[in-house]
């Protein structure tokens, strides 16, 4: 069974849209949720006088395994 590709480019634009909304809610909400992304335990912070180096570690892990079940969950759709 062939798929209409442009049909399957709607679909992927109308997926890709839809998080976009939900990535957006997730930003402007951000301070009102129990957890801060970009500022969870892991994160590495070092100030010094004049200079600021940050590592996300903990939440990029979190968006990576967010971001690789959500892909596998899509994979496995039939």
């Amino acid at each position: 069974m062939s798929m209409d590709p442009q049909r399957e480019i709607g679909r992927l634009l109308l997926v890709v849209g839809l998080l976009l909304a939900a990535l957006g809610v997730l930003l402007s909400l951000g301070s009102k949720l129990p957890f801060r992304l970009g500022r969870l335990p892991g994160d590495i912070v070092i100030k010094r006088d004049h200079f600021t180096f940050f590592l996300p570690l903990a939440t990029s892990l979190l968006v990576s395994l967010g971001l690789s079940l959500l892909f596998w969950l899509w994979r496995r759709k039939p």
